[in-house]
């Protein structure tokens, strides 16, 4: 039995008994039976809130694996022969580079890189990218790359 009826039980035990409101004994124990039908209410609704909490934080827990399988996907795939800590090897490298005319950072990945040249998207200038390959300073990627 729960508590909702366990609660139900007594009410029911306490009405069998016939226990009158006249009587100073008949007038406490009713109460005692209300207020404890008053908090079993309360308690069965915190447990109620408390299941659903339970599956919007599974709900949320199982979003959170998959965007971790996503974003850290790639570094597990590296295929790069260093033993570095750095991603600075890795093909799916981010890049930063700073539009001279607004300042704004701006990310590119390799294959943004191959194309040589962008407009920026916050003030519309036309930039241009000279990149050679990886620069780390980590170890000798170049060295890397023609050993592949």
């Amino acid at each position: 039995m729960d508590i909702c009826e366990k609660i139900a039980y007594i009410k029911g035990l306490a009405e069998g008994l016939g226990i009158e409101d006249t009587t100073k004994e008949g007038k406490v124990l009713n109460a005692i039976i209300d207020l404890l039908e008053d908090i079993t209410e309360e308690i069965c609704e915190i447990e109620d809130g408390c299941d659903e909490l339970m599956e919007q934080i599974d709900a949320v827990d199982e979003d959170l694996a998959s965007l971790e399988d996503i974003i850290y996907e790639d570094d597990d795939d590296c295929d790069c022969d260093c033993d570095c800590d750095c991603d600075d090897c890795c093909d799916d490298e981010v890049y930063e580079i700073e539009c001279p005319v607004c300042n704004d950072i701006i990310y590119l990945d390799g294959e943004m890189l191959e194309e040589e040249g962008m407009v920026c998207p916050n003030c519309g200038t036309d930039l241009e990218f000279d990149f050679d390959g990886c620069d780390c300073d980590c170890c000798d990627c170049e060295e890397a790359e023609t050993e592949e």
